[in-house]
């Protein structure tokens, strides 16, 4: 998969709001919460990639789908299922 982002890019101090109880208990189990967030958006940003690019191409996904529907693949003679 083509990164999405810089992995090597310079990290960047930044605020957060973070329910009191939540942050108390994982720094008791010593959760790197930097580390987790990074994860969480790198997921996020993949997924809400994902979703763009099938928005922006559902037109064409849809007209391939209805050319198979209507003639078939090359491959339908040669199947013997």
């Amino acid at each position: 998969m083509v990164n999405l982002f810089d992995r090597n890019a310079p990290k960047k101090p930044t605020n957060l709001t973070v329910n009191s109880d939540l942050l108390s208990k994982a720094k008791d189990l010593k959760i790197n919460i930097s580390a987790v967030l990074e994860n969480a958006l790198a997921e996020t940003l993949i997924d809400q990639k994902r979703k763009q690019w099938a928005k922006d191409n559902a037109q064409s996904i849809d007209n391939y789908n209805e050319a198979i529907q209507s003639f078939g693949v090359f491959s339908d003679s040669l199947r013997s299922f």
